[in-house]
This record gives C-alpha cells, sequence and structure tokens, in this order.
C-alpha cells in the first residue's frame, strides 16, 4: 500500500524511505493487492462533484504546512491528497498558449480561475459532460453540499483514519511545494516497480501550450511476453446503486483514464519541459530546499539540495519509464458493501482523446464559446443544479409553449 499526501491548505507529503527506481522491473508479488481506494459517487451527482472537488482545491489558500501521511509497508511512497477526498483535487498547473492574445485570454475562464492551480484533469472530463454546467459552477459558485457529497466525505474519512497518521511539515515556498509533488512521483513510481502497484499518483503535463495535472486513482505492473512489464492504469468508482451507470457517465470515467495515460506517455516519450514550467509559475531553480525536504528526496532515493536537483532527478526517471499499457481499466462498486459491480477494459483510443483534450482547452481559454449538452442527452439537465437558469431550458420552454398555442 502506499503512503498518502494530504494538508489543509496545500498538501504535500513526506513518506519512509524508499529505494531509487530500479532500472531492472521486478516481479510483482504473489500476495493479493491492497484494497483499491474507492469513491462515493451517486449517479445523478456525479458531475457536480468532479467540478466540486476542482472548485474545493482551487478556493483554497496558498500553502503553508504539509501533512505527512504514513502506512506500515516496507516500500512507501508519498502522494498528494488524494483526489476521492472531497476536499479537492490536487490537479495543479495552468500554461499561456502563445497565440492567445493578452486581453482575450486574462477574460477566459482558464486565466480568471485556474491560473494559480492550473487546469484539473477533472476540468476537462466536467467540461465533457456539460460545458455550460462547468461555466454556471465557475460563474455561479460553489452549490451545496449534496447528502451524495457528505456521504463520500464521511466514507474516505473512515478509509483515511484506518491507514493514515497525519504529520505537519512547513512548506516555506511554491519552490518547496513543487519540489514535494515531484518527490511524491518518484516514490510512487518506486512502489509501482518493487511491489506492482501505487495508487494516487500525481502526474503532469503540457497540452496545447497548457499544463495539466493529475491524480491517477492506481496503477498496476502487467507482465506481457516476453517477461516484459507494462503499467496499466485503473480506476476505481463507487455507486450508491447496485448496478453499472449510464453510457455517457461510463465515457466520461474513459476519458479520465484516457487523460492519464495521455499524459504518462508523453512523459515517457518527451524530456519534462522544465524552462517552461520554471518560468510558468515564476519559481527559481537554485532555490534551496528545507531539510526536511531533503530528506524526503533522499528516502525516494534521491539526492537533491534545489529545486532544480528534483526536477533533473524528475526528468531522468521519466525517461526511464516504460509507456502505459494500451489497455485501461475502468471499475465500479456498490458503496453499501464494497463488493464489485463490474469491470469495463477498453483499448485507449488516442485521436478521440486528443480532440477532447483540445476541445476543452479552446473552452477554458474562451476560444469558443461553452456548449450545451447534447440533444439526447438533455436528462442531465433534470439533474443539474442551474437548468433553471440555462439558456437551452428557456429555449425548450418557449418552444413547447409555442406548439401549444398551436
Amino acid at each position: 500500500m502506499a503512503t498518502e499526501v494530504g494538508f489543509e491548505s496545500a498538501p504535500e507529503v513526506i513518506g519512509p524511505p524508499t529505494p531509487p527506481i530500479p532500472i531492472e522491473t521486478p516481479q510483482i508479488s504473489s500476495s493479493p493487492p491492497p484494497q483499491i481506494p474507492t469513491e462515493i459517487v451517486s449517479d445523478e451527482e456525479m458531475s457536480l462533484i468532479e467540478a466540486a472537488f476542482s472548485f474545493a482545491f482551487a478556493s483554497r489558500s496558498s500553502p503553508t504546512s504539509l501533512h505527512v501521511h504514513r502506512n506500515p509497508p516496507s516500500v512507501t511512497s508519498i502522494t498528494l491528497l488524494s483526489k476521492r477526498n472531497c476536499v479537492g483535487d490536487i490537479e495543479d498547473g495552468i500554461g499561456i498558449g502563445r497565440t492567445q492574445k493578452k486581453k482575450k485570454f486574462t477574460e477566459s475562464l482558464l486565466y480568471r480561475f485556474r491560473r494559480k492551480t492550473g487546469l484539473f484533469v477533472t476540468d476537462i472530463t466536467s467540461t465533457e459532460w456539460c460545458e455550460k454546467q462547468q461555466e454556471f459552477f465557475l460563474l455561479r459558485g460553489k452549490p451545496k453540499a449534496s447528502k451524495a457529497m457528505k456521504a463520500g466525505s464521511a466514507r474516505h474519512a473512515v478509509l483515511e483514519a484506518e491507514v493514515i497518521t497525519t504529520v505537519e511539515v512547513l512548506i516555506r515556498s511554491s519552490e518547496e511545494r513543487w519540489a514535494l509533488k515531484f518527490i511524491n512521483f518518484i516514490h510512487g513510481t518506486n512502489q509501482l516497480f518493487l511491489e506492482g502497484l501505487t495508487r494516487e499518483l500525481p502526474i503532469l503535463g503540457f497540452v496545447e501550450g497548457v499544463c495539466v495535472v493529475g491524480v491517477i486513482d492506481e496503477i498496476r505492473e502487467t507482465t506481457l511476453m516476453e517477461n516484459r512489464h507494462v503499467p496499466t492504469l485503473v480506476e476505481t468508482k463507487t455507486r450508491s446503486q447496485n448496478n453499472l451507470p449510464s453510457e455517457p457517465q461510463q465515457r466520461n470515467g474513459r476519458l479520465q483514464l484516457m487523460c492519464y495515460k495521455y499524459l504518462w506517455d508523453n512523459l515517457v516519450a518527451n524530456p519534462f519541459p522544465t524552462s517552461q514550467f520554471l518560468k510558468l509559475f515564476s519559481l527559481n531553480p537554485n532555490y534551496v530546499l528545507s531539510k526536511e525536504i531533503q530528506e524526503s528526496a533522499i528516502q525516494a532515493g534521491v539526492e537533491a539540495q534545489t529545486l532544480h536537483d528534483v526536477l533533473t532527478q524528475y526528468q531522468y526517471i521519466c525517461s526511464k519509464l516504460p509507456k502505459a499499457h494500451n489497455e485501461l481499466l475502468l471499475r465500479y462498486e456498490y458503496q453499501k458493501d464494497q463488493s464489485l459491480i463490474g469491470e469495463n477494459q477498453y483499448l485507449y483510443d488516442s485521436d478521440w482523446v486528443t480532440g477532447q483534450i483540445k476541445s476543452s482547452i479552446e473552452f477554458w481559454k474562451g476560444e469558443r464559446e461553452a456548449n450545451y449538452v447534447l440533444e439526447d442527452e438533455r436528462w442531465k439537465c433534470c439533474l443539474c443544479k442551474y437548468a433553471s437558469m440555462c439558456p437551452v431550458n428557456a429555449k425548450s420552454e418557449e418552444h413547447t409553449a409555442h406548439t401549444t398555442k398551436e
């Protein structure tokens, strides 16, 4: 099991010692894997909750402390606050396309709401569900917590209490905050190759000039022919109903996993753009990290005194990783007893996910107006908190009234 990182205002975590990532990948342990972390999400609240995660983190104050979550396994990893925790997603990062006009960009949703925290993977999945709903969410504010959200928060609190001890560590700067995120990644990949499994792995990449960050639910090591080992990405969701969700909800889950593979494979294939990253967030590469953070780097098998040292090791490790398996796994569990409802295994579709990401970024950059939900999926409007103020529903009412008069 992995060591998770959580925090009140700006989470980052340090875990027990872990050896550096090996060049030769060990065999997967024959012991059964730990219980997969679950997500309490009801059908009707799925889209809204994803947006709530993003908003909750975006609205938090700047980092002042760090919580260290420790688990008892022999090999541990450091990960940012789980995206499953209802406090919010730790999916930070943002970039500005060079061709974007300054005035137009500063009026965009990307600049107004993700300038400091960046574009989350759930920002992309939320716009795939309904761009207009996401726009309302940003402009109108956070909706009142639903019963599903409260149930999810309570469930996660129980799960965390079973395996996590929290320790606060002072974070003095943005440089240290980012350094810990990269160290978290190194811890996670160490665990993946030594134990065959890791969870809540932070991942970051650049798409269309925008920095997008996500947290991968679970990665399993899969053995292929000729004893080759590749990472398999897994997403587990729990449901209040003991049946599979609708196709649009499953499609949204597939998009989320494909975004993670897109980011992972890009890190493997292309050197991480260190200079672009440092310039984007106005970071000092020669910033000397605190002793505590230097010790956490050593625990991850990395000797680093500065942010530049951490980034160098991060870039090197990414270059040694294999691409993720083309087969992705989406699991659904019943909230009541954690029994398996079903598993959907599907192939990665590079063209589809690339198109979805680019389309979402166009919306976030303000290059086009928000699209309404597809006509054959207008049932989503019955579940939307903003349906009464949405123009698409007003047009439908006008049409109905006109037809009735005739």
